[in-house]
Parts: C-alpha cells; structure tokens; sequence
C-alpha cells in the first residue's frame, strides 16, 4: 500500500514511519527538517513544507493513506507559524486528498484542542473544541485545524482525527521538548520543578492506535489518546527511579511560578535558553487532569503501557544514540 506520513521526522513521525516500512507498506515521507530521524529507513523522501500546496499535492498524488503528523507545536503566547502550519497547511493537506482520491486521512489533532472547561469533569471526546480567543495559539490552531478536517468529510473525504496527551518515548531525535526535560533530569540540570502535571503516553502507543485507525477507526470520528495523569514531581521521580538521578528537591507553587513566568521568560531569551516555564507551559500543566481514553481503547484497542516502562524505553534509547552516557 502507498503511505504518506508528514511531518516524518518528529517524534511520532519518527516512530510511525518505522512501523509502517516494517509492515511492508511503500513510505512517501515530508518534512522540514532532521532528515537524521530517517537514518536506516527505506522510504522515498520529500523535503518541503506543508503550507506549499503544490508540494502537497506531488507528494499526495497516488496515495491510498495519508498520516498528517506534521504541525508547529508552540508553548509561545505568540507565534505567527502556528496557524499558517497547524491551520493552513491541514487545509492543503485535505484538498490534496480529495483531489487525489486518497481512501483515508488519519490527522493528528491535539488534547489541546478541546475546551479547557469545565475542568472538573472528565474530558472525552464529547467536549466541544477551542472557541475562547484566550487560549494559547497553538491549542486554538489545533482546533481550527480539525475543524478544516470535519469540513472536509462533510464534503466527502474519509478522515479520522487523533488526539495524543503528551507524548513520551524513543526515537526522539530532536529532541522534543519533553525529550530535553528528561534529559535534565538524567544530567541534574534541572533547577527544580513546578506544580502542576499531565497525561503522559508512550508514543509506541500512539503509533498503535494511529496504525489501527486505517481499518477500525470510523469516518468522521475523533479518538483521544491520552496516557497516565502524573505531577510534573511524579513524573521526575519515576524518571530518578530508571536513571539513579535524585529528582530536584525544589518544587516551585502554581502561584509563584505564574508570578515569575515572565521574568523567566525575559531571562531565558537574554541566554538564549528555552525557559524551564513560561504562562502557556504553565497553562497547559493545569488543564485536562481528567480524561478518558476508553473510545480509544474500545474501537482501537489503545491500551497506554505504564509510565515507567516508557521512561525505561526512552533513557535506554538516548545512551544508545549518545545523548547520554551509557
């Protein structure tokens, strides 16, 4: 079977483009940059950009599936590139599909996607999307984004929308966000930590269930794959328990840290460093404690592994790939 995967050498990408090569399947993969993720891989390998249609449409052109992975993920209060890539190219992307009669679109959405509140109850995948101009723009781009994709199958394309939590695992080369934390932790670089956590999912996983939506998932549905609910602390002790590492001692109160965010900010830029958090970061850890992944589970059959047996995976693939001493 023909397969275009965008965005192939990020992290679910990455992962992704393995498991279809090992299933047989012919691989026309897109990207940007880190053609190093793509080492090894025997796939036939465009470099380009999703907002360029006519690259869309020549690399589209004879698919039968088509993974959209590719997106600017962003935890910048602003950021011009998010709704050009994240908004503007799904469109390129699903007009490619139509006009090539592509048989199935799996679109990789985001958690981040859906209305943050009520925040108290459980969120699935009834929740309605982003409407509120306050949120952060790479979760209101996410939501634009789909709702390019549900237009579309209104008009005929057969998709399926995706919504990995936060995505942990190996294969990360550039590394992610996330990535770089965990190595921080590794190295006792990390200052200290914050309140707050989130749904962590092994991207092992994602890639499951992504592969399963070729065939079981339904035209027009979205399925919310989200993982185990871990304090930002949890999250750095488990990772202490594979490493050896003591996690930092210091964790910074949700007040404090939304007080200092833009003096973080301010400082990071001057050393040209990611800050250790900043308001969206700080947004997005308080937010969608509760979710449910049973849809998923029930029609995909995802099953998230535990935590630390994705931390395992991943520590022992960054020594493999020297970013870590073995």
């Amino acid at each position: 079977m023909n397969v275009v995967v965008t965005g192939a050498t990020g992290h679910v990408g990455a992962n992704l483009t393995r498991a279809l090569v090992e299933r047989g399947h012919r691989v026309h993969v897109l990207y940007r940059h880190g053609p190093r993720a793509l080492d090894g891989v025997d796939c036939e390998r465009t470099t380009g950009d999703v907002r360029d249609a006519d690259t869309v449409d020549r690399v589209i052109r004879g698919a039968e599936l088509v993974y959209h992975c590719a997106a600017k993920i962003s935890l910048e209060s602003v950021d011009p590139e998010v709704e050009p890539i994240n908004v503007e190219g799904v469109r390129n992307i699903t007009n490619a599909c139509m006009r090539h009669g592509v048989r199935r679109l799996v679109h990789f959405s985001s958690i981040h996607a859906f209305a943050t509140e009520p925040a108290s109850e459980v969120l699935d995948e009834k929740r309605p999307l982003i409407t509120d101009p306050r949120q952060p723009p790479y979760d209101r781009s996410k939501a634009a984004g789909q709702r390019v994709v549900l237009s579309a199958v209104e008009k005929g394309l057969d998709a399926v929308v995706l919504h990995p939590a936060a995505v942990l695992g190996p294969h990360d080369y550039m590394p992610s966000r996330m990535g770089r934390v965990l190595l921080s932790l590794a190295r006792g670089r990390m200052p200290g930590l914050v309140e707050g956590g989130f749904s962590w999912v092994d991207v092992r996983d994602i890639v499951a269930a992504a592969l399963a939506a070729d065939t079981r998932g339904r035209r027009g549905e979205n399925y919310l794959l989200s993982g185990h609910w871990l304090s930002f602390a949890e999250l750095a002790t488990v990772a202490g328990e594979v490493t050896g590492r003591r996690p930092p001692r210091l964790t910074t109160p949700m007040w404090l840290a939304r007080a200092v965010a833009p003096l973080a900010g301010g400082l990071a830029k001057l050393r040209r460093t990611d800050p250790l958090f900043n308001s969206v970061s700080l947004h997005a850890l308080r937010i969608h404690r509760h979710t449910s992944h049973q849809k998923a589970q029930a029609e995909l059959g995802f099953t998230p592994r535990p935590t630390k047996e994705t931390l395992e995976a991943t520590y022992a693939w960054f020594r493999e790939n020297g970013l870590l001493p073995r």
